[in-house]
């Protein structure tokens, strides 16, 4: 009686079952085949292989090109002595055999042989080479590679579309990394100076390069050579640097395959889940943590691992100039009536005493610096969206105590709130205030109590503000003094005399020039006379 045949869901799963009962029962082909219900030949395709063969391409035939494929491969071997701009097209072809041999082809059919014969032509004839890849070898302390990739980062709360530096060096692949809100030249420049600060030098051979714009103005054809962008050229000649431009297109990308690769792996494996930060800098200072555990890390078949072999390439790289290279772009906008300073396509709050004047500003790749003359009257995070704003509400108070309604709709308040600097406790503060004093007093003593904090720490005035609120007072005395009380009760000072955030040290642009007479008086030479005593000074005058 014929067995039941089970459902196989594959073809491998069929070859494994009859694999089995030949070896488990001792089944005869016949049987295996009538168990089955398959041809013999596939249960004896079966006991030869556990793994079925690939099925085979169907190869369809077309007999009404069969006659023309001679003439057709003729034509393409001529066509390889041409002149590239006059060799047959799929339609030239077409149009040939129908007016000359009076073919009757689909276009389709033509085009599908002639993609395929034309490339296998080229190979027999040698005008193709082959495809394959070649080991480079890399000298410690020579090459490097630069690239620039995509990031998503949830900035503030905000997903927010970043740019991630990558800098590896060829010979340990030792990488450096860097993200910025922009891929702008100040960034590409600002990633170099990060790169060559972290690593503690240069790279003595060349360092390869997409045709990216930062640094490429015009790719000439085909040729290696570049038209510069002249802000880079100054930056590559000041840490002589040797520049390697890879050809435009993949072809340019398998040149520098390893910093190519080194972007996508730094975004799944540490930007994976999408980190959450407050600010960039902070995720900037994690990446160093991060290219720590890489140095334990062995690249391939490598025998030691990425630090061990930087620390043999480290001795090796050119050392840094003494003076660094301003990675920033100076600007020099006039500051609106709304206190506002245009930079690119976005705009930036300044302190309102100086509106009407020209400032100095140095846009970096994460943040924007606004000096007047030689002081610096604030800083912002770089913004990049289209139109966008920041304001701080530190700037407006002086208009705000003389039109104090203008404060409760005001966008630097809200800005504030978000920011998280106009706490809860102002909030509490300003409604008590307008009880007390009214709704124009009250704002005006909220405003002269935010003033308070160009001198104290915030927590300071936060904590005064909460001591006055407790006591009932809603003047900016009390919460001046309350303030004080609570930075000396924790054993500080309470004034601070730093009224911008400064993350390092800034050095104004030189941009006003100097005036004609300093410039005479430091040519003179040093007086060396003795100074004249008051007992030998005589004055004459004479009346005509």
């Amino acid at each position: 009686m014929r067995g039941r045949c089970r459902v196989v869901s594959s073809k491998e799963e069929l070859f494994l079952l009859i694999r089995r009962d030949s070896w488990r029962e001792g089944l005869s082909v016949r049987a295996l085949a009538r168990k089955y219900r398959v041809h013999r030949r596939l249960v004896r395709e079966a006991l030869c292989s556990a793994v079925p063969p690939p099925r085979r391409a169907p190869r369809r035939r077309s007999p009404r090109l069969e006659p023309f494929k001679k003439t057709i491969d003729q034509w393409l071997l001529d066509d390889l002595e041409a002149p590239p701009k006059q060799r047959h097209t799929v339609q030239r072809i077409l149009t040939r055999l129908q007016q000359e041999l009076g073919a009757e082809i689909a276009y389709s059919t033509m085009w599908d042989y002639v993609r395929r014969r034309r490339r296998e032509i080229a190979e027999a004839a040698g005008a193709v080479p082959a495809a394959g890849f070649v080991i480079r070898h890399n000298q410690p302390g020579m090459d490097a590679e630069v690239d620039f990739g995509e990031a998503w980062v949830d900035l503030a709360g905000e997903r927010t579309k970043c740019y991630l530096f990558a800098f590896r060096l060829a010979y340990s692949g030792k990488a450096v990394h860097r993200i910025t809100a922009s891929c702008s030249q100040e960034a590409f420049l600002d990633g170099h100076v990060h790169a060559f600060r972290t690593l503690g030098g240069i790279p003595a051979g060349q360092i390869r390069y997409d045709n990216l714009s930062p640094a490429v103005t015009r790719v000439i054809r085909k040729s290696r050579s570049r038209e510069e962008h002249p802000r880079w050229t100054d930056f590559r000649q000041h840490y002589s640097i040797t520049p390697f431009y890879c050809e435009p297109g993949l072809r340019g990308a398998h040149e520098k395959g390893g910093v190519e690769g080194q972007v996508g792996y730094w975004r799944r494996n540490y930007l994976t889940p999408v980190p959450r930060v407050d600010s960039l800098d902070e995720l900037n200072d994690s990446f160093a943590a991060f290219e720590r555990t890489e140095e334990a890390r062995r690249i391939g078949m490598r025998i030691r691992t990425i630090g061990q072999d930087f620390a043999h390439e480290a001795p090796l790289l050119l050392p840094l100039p003494g003076e660094p290279f301003e990675t920033g772009m100076a600007f020099n906008p006039r500051v609106d009536r709304y206190g506002m300073v245009a930079v690119r396509v976005c705009r930036y709050s300044v302190p309102v005493r100086f509106i009407g004047r020209t400032v100095h500003v140095l846009l970096r790749s994460n943040e924007v610096v606004i000096f007047h003359g030689r002081t610096e009257i604030a800083r912002h995070p770089r913004l990049t969206t289209k139109g966008a704003e920041r304001l701080v509400l530190d700037h407006f108070l002086e208009v705000l105590l003389t039109k104090p309604g203008a404060l409760a709709g005001s966008e630097a308040l809200d800005q504030a709130r978000r920011a998280g600097t106009f706490t809860p406790v102002h909030e509490a503060f300003w409604s008590a205030a307008k009880h007390t004093l009214g709704e124009t007093e009250g704002t005006k003593a909220l405003v002269q109590v935010l003033l308070l904090h160009r001198h104290l720490q915030h927590r300071d005035v936060v904590s005064g503000i909460r001591a006055a609120l407790a006591a009932g007072s809603c003047t900016t005395d009390v919460v001046a003094l309350e303030a004080r009380k609570a930075a000396e009760t924790e054993g500080r000072s309470p004034t601070v005399t730093v009224t911008v955030p400064l993350s390092e040290p800034v050095a104004a642009p030189e941009l006003p020039l100097p005036s004609l007479t300093e410039r005479r008086t430091a040519r003179l030479p040093p007086d060396q006379r003795p100074l004249l005593s008051a007992y030998k000074w005589t004055c004459t005058t004479s009346y005509g």
